[in-house]
């Protein structure tokens, strides 16, 4: 079906018409997520510890987990729409189910707020796969424009990213006029809106997908969501438990036996399909790993670096108290230099490719560690060398750590994407997308860890910050050069896959 329909679509600007209402429907809903990422550790601490910094560790560990679960859940969402009730209802239901949670979290209980997480969890699991295997579906094998179409996708994602922040940052602040912390629940509302959006925008757009992701013809529609249906009911209360009863340590136990599990899936989907296949199979999970250590670290955006931003940089921008940066806004950053950056470095692997120079697919991750690396170093050094009076240091170098990351992102993240729809077994792109995902979620689970230890008992302080941080640097250093130089064998195992 892939290949007959692909043939079909009217293209705009070069790519398939369906890319560009995939591209908003998944603007909103990054708008939705971005809108509160934010602020979620900071309403922990300033809502249920009454703004005490000892609070900061306890909202690092249930941002990690929020986050983890975020990606976790995928595995499942993949396997539904892959095998049980298509993409196209998969995406519909999970957008139904995340805005339902973004507005349970506006209610100030530490049990429904954690509750309406869950929710949004278990929703997101059935949206976030399978709206980005939908991209995969609109190209033919082979076509070039592939992983162009995977990089005008992610810029869609990081509009919304970038606006979101912009907005919620601003209503948190203004609204009521009132201490922020009470605030967050027109944040939270706005984001719920911003996935009703979503929701109706991809519901009236599906038409242009001809049949690409429908219900499988031998599974009978209604019983078939029933069954899932009845299957959220039961995932909202696990997830909760997971993430408020188990705590981010187990959890990371619980993530690691579940990669294994679906690793072996498609080892042995990959061993029926024959050797070349085996081997594609193989080159994924090495670069699954990898990917771990990206999000590991890059995620800190959300915890330890919120609280960088709040407690220990000079958001004074003029230096007369006229105008003081707001801390969600440094969220945007990392958007906005996706937006700038993403043409440019598209721009570069196509004329590396016709060129007959383009990096492979293993040596672009690498490129993306040593760009996370290169932002951890910037804020080394403005913690030893530009720390105020005041114990402060400049806006700066947080938004140029930002930059970097960002850039270190584009070379992975959205080839990540195209490379899971080139490389995974057939009959299990769905659920191979998961894995992806899954090892997103390891990744974050274990950046909530870190940042809970870079806090301590007693929150950040400019020491705890430079040993976190010189941490990172050294082994996303490590990481991307020891995948440099592996790199070929993993091109190898790809068979011809670039």
């Amino acid at each position: 079906m892939n290949q007959v329909a692909a043939k079909q679509f009217d293209t705009l600007w070069g790519h398939p018409k369906p890319l560009w209402m995939l591209f908003m429907a998944e603007f909103w809903e990054r708008f939705a997520f971005y809108g509160i990422r934010w602020a979620l550790t900071l309403y922990i601490v300033a809502q249920f510890y009454e703004g005490n910094a000892a609070g900061e560790a306890d909202a690092s560990r249930y941002y990690g987990a929020y986050l983890a679960l975020v990606y976790a859940t995928a595995i499942f969402g993949g396997y539904v729409a892959d095998r049980v009730i298509g993409y196209q209802r998969s995406i519909l239901l999970g957008a139904v189910v995340m805005s339902i949670g973004l507005f349970m979290i506006m209610i100030p209980s530490l049990e429904l707020f954690l509750l309406g997480l869950a929710v949004i969890v278990v929703g997101n699991g059935l949206f976030k796969p399978n709206i980005s295997s939908l991209v995969g579906q609109l190209y033919e094998q082979g076509d070039d424009r592939r992983d162009r179409g995977f990089t005008i996708f992610y810029m869609g994602i990081n509009l919304g990213g970038m606006l979101s922040p912009l907005i919620t940052g601003w209503l948190a602040s203004e609204i009521f006029g009132t201490p922020q912390h009470q605030n967050y629940k027109a944040v939270f509302g706005a984001a719920g809106v911003g996935m009703l959006l979503s929701t109706i925008w991809f519901y009236i757009g599906r038409a242009q997908l001809k049949g690409i992701g429908v219900v499988p013809e031998d599974k009978p529609a209604g019983k078939m969501l029933a069954y899932v249906i009845a299957g959220i009911v039961v995932a909202i209360p696990t997830v909760y438990f997971l993430m408020a009863g188990m705590g981010a340590q187990t959890l990371a136990w619980v993530l690691g036996v579940l990669f294994i599990i679906v690793a072996l899936m498609l080892l042995v989907e990959g061993k029926q399909n024959g050797t070349v296949q085996m081997h594609r199979v193989c080159a994924l999970l090495l670069l699954f790993g990898f990917n771990v250590t990206f999000w590991m670290f890059f995620e800190q955006a959300g915890s330890s670096f919120t609280f960088l931003a709040q407690n220990l940089v000079n958001r004074d921008v003029f230096g007369d108290a006229s105008f003081i940066f707001p801390t969600g806004w440094f969220q945007s950053v990392n958007s906005l230099a996706i937006i700038v950056f993403a043409p440019i470095v598209s721009a570069v692997w196509y004329f590396t490719s016709k060129r007959k120079m383009e990096p492979t697919i293993p040596f672009k991750f690498g490129l993306g560690l040593l760009g996370n690396a290169l932002g951890f170093l910037v804020l080394m050094y403005a913690l030893t060398q530009l720390v105020d009076g005041n114990g402060l240091i400049p806006l700066w170098p947080l938004v140029l750590c930002y930059v970097l990351q960002s850039i270190g992102e584009l070379c992975l993240s959205p080839i990540g994407l195209s490379m899971v729809t080139k490389l995974a077994p057939v009959r299990y792109v769905g659920l191979a997308m998961g894995a992806w995902f899954l090892s997103v979620a390891t990744g974050n689970n274990l950046s909530g860890l870190l940042a809970g230890e870079i806090s301590g008992e007693t929150g950040m302080t400019v020491q705890s910050a430079l040993a976190g941080f010189s941490f990172s640097f050294y082994l996303l250093l490590g990481a991307g050069i020891v995948l440099l130089v592996i790199s070929p064998l993993i091109n190898k195992l790809m068979h011809g896959v670039k």
